[in-house]
Formats: structure tokens, sequence, C-alpha cells
């Protein structure tokens, strides 16, 4: 089925000349940055707002996004959100719920969503693949999963970077985060197991990685027809030499100070493609791994090599209040692409090029 080919509701939308109707699903971190991003687009109006919390419920979605009064009001109302009959729903909730999603879809409503359920159709569940292809053949709709990471530089920027080789013999992807600034000690000492005693890496985490990262791995390897032949993930931790305070407690000295957690695919029996995340609460460390800035890093092996450096040029202090536009602008740039595609679930290889609209 081509992407390039539009809707019949892509066609309508077109001779009208309208903006496309949307409506925000969910307002925590990335959720409030996407709505404010829709309210601001020029070319995006905002048709509704749906919350889990009853105290967001029939507030104004500019008070939720911290800008003046947007004129559409919260509702915690999945009816309400079904009758407004948007063009799309930017899908971001904690849990991913599939009820919910194939109910929008067969009600004629496109989903992009920074869930990761959706980045590799090939992948998933056959069970839940068919429910959702089904509600989108009901609906004459389409979801997409994207983001920063998973997404663009998991998917987007390799496939541009393999444009200009005619041979690729390796692609590695290394993500860095200092975390010693962001100050939620639950998530950085309850889940991640930071200041804990090293003992052998929690395999569910490594899981959790894998399920998120190795689905991008297998569509572009995929997609330069380089197929893999298997996904495979670890995980490593490394100890503070000294005992150090951070933004979200204190990290004894012989704690577990940062992980890291490779994904990588093989094809022909070699590895082909990797991700590496490398998240950080300290840089003095009991081994010798090389600690970068916050950002990305990309290695390409092949017959036109590349060494890229991706930084976040942003204070740490500010990283919080900047890091989620990463991950929503480009869902909410990916809108008018998944509005005007053919139904279905559509990953990074089937949608052109996202170019954002910044007029």
């Amino acid at each position: 089925m081509s992407s390039n080919t539009l809707s019949d509701s892509a066609v309508q939308r077109t001779s009208a000349v309208r903006p496309y109707r949307v409506v925000q699903w969910a307002t925590g971190n990335i959720g409030t940055r996407s709505l404010r991003g829709v309210i601001e687009h020029s070319n995006l109006e905002l048709a509704g707002v749906y919350v889990h919390s009853a105290d967001k419920a029939g507030r104004d979605a500019g008070e939720l996004c911290g800008i003046d009064d947007a004129g559409v009001v919260a509702t915690t109302s999945i009816d309400d959100v079904i009758g407004l009959a948007a063009d799309c729903v930017l899908y971001m909730p904690r849990q991913f719920d599939a009820d919910e999603v194939c109910r929008i879809l067969a009600a004629g409503s496109n989903i992009v969503t920074t869930r990761g359920e959706f980045h590799y159709p090939a992948g998933m569940d056959p069970a839940l693949r068919e429910r959702i292809e089904a509600a989108c053949r009901t609906g004459g709709t389409s979801i997409h999963s994207t983001g920063s990471s998973p997404g663009f530089v998991t998917e987007a920027l390799p496939l541009v970077l393999s444009s200009i080789q005619r041979r690729l013999n390796h692609l590695a992807i290394s993500e860095f985060a200092d975390l010693s600034q962001r100050n939620s000690p639950g998530i950085l000492f309850d889940v991640m197991g930071f200041g804990l005693t090293p003992t052998d890496f929690d395999e569910n985490r490594i899981a959790h990685v894998k399920s998120n990262f190795g689905p991008s791995l297998q569509l572009v390897a995929e997609s330069i027809g380089m197929p893999l032949d298997s996904v495979d993930a670890h995980g490593e931790l490394a100890t503070t030499r000294t005992t150090v305070q951070i933004a979200a407690g204190t990290l004894e000295a012989g704690t577990v100070a940062a992980q890291r957690i490779t994904v990588s695919g093989k094809h022909a029996g070699r590895e082909l493609l990797s991700f590496c995340a490398t998240w950080y609460c300290s840089s003095e460390l009991d081994v010798d791994w090389k600690i970068r800035d916050t950002g990305w890093h990309i290695d390409v092996d092949g017959d036109a090599p590349l060494d890229i450096d991706l930084r976040f040029p942003i204070p740490l202090e500010r990283m919080s209040e900047t890091a989620p536009a990463y991950t929503a602008n480009r869902a909410v740039n990916a809108i008018p692409s998944v509005c005007d595609a053919a139904p279905g679930i559509l990953t990074t290889h089937d949608l052109p090029q996202i170019v954002a609209d910044l007029s």
C-alpha cells in the first residue's frame, strides 16, 4: 500500500483548505508540550483535550500548558472525544489501551502516538496487529508511533544517513543522558536502580529497553534490504568512586551511578546495527566508559563513513523544561503526513520525510 496515495478524507480536507482538527490525549510532560505545539501551530486546530485526572477536567487547554486560554476545556469523557470527529488524536497516555486505540481509529480519527507499540508492525502480536488494522479499515484511518528516541534518532536519521551509502558495514547509535540534575528520586532510585549496591543487571530493564529500541533496528534493516537475523540486548553497571550529591538525593561511594544497555541486531551473522544507551548520574566511575554530554553520537561504517555528534546545548538545570520538545515536536509535525496517508499502521519508512511547517 503506497503512503503517497491520499485517502478520500485527505482529498476532501485538502480541497476544503482547513486546518487539521486535533485532540490531545493526556497531558503529562510530553503531552503538555505537544498540546502547546498544536495550539500555536498555524495549520492545526485544537478540537479537544482528554485528561485522566478529575482536577484537570474542565480546565482550559491553555492553562494546562502554561499559555493564554485557548477556548477548549479538558474532559475525562472518551465519548466526548469520539464525538468531536477530529482528524487526529495525539495519543500519549502512560499505559497503552488497545480498546481505546481501536475505538478512536474506527470512529474516523487518525492517531499519532509517542508510545512505542507501532514502530515495527511485523514484530507486533499478530492478534493485536489484526485488531488495529481492522479498526483502521473501518475508520479509514492510520496510526503512527514516533518521537525522538525511539523514532527520530533510531529510524528517521539512520534512513537519511543510509541514503548516501552503497555499502553499510555497521551503524551504531549511542545515547547519553546526564541525570544528575533530574529531581525524580522515584524514577532514578526505585525504577532505574541508581544508588543501589551493584548486583546482576535487572533483566526486566534490559527486556524493556530491547522492546523499545529493537523494533526500530528491525525497521531500518528491512528498509535498506538487510533484514536482521536476530536482536539481542545486554546491560552493564558502573559505580561511583566517591559519594555524590545529585538533585534526587545522595549516591554513596560504591553504589550504582551509571548504566549502559546495548541493543544490537545481526545480519548474515555479524552485527549490523546497534543502539547503546548510557544513562549516568556521575562521570566519576569505577570503569573507563567514554562518557559524553547529553545527546547522541552516531558512527557509520560504510563506503561513505560518518562520525556525528548531536549534543543538547542546554544547561542541565533547564533540561527538564526543554527535553520534552525533542519528542513532542516530531509527533506534532507528523500529523499532516499521517492524516493524508492511506489507512493502516504506518512506519517511518512508509511516510514521506517529515517536514515541519513553521509558518
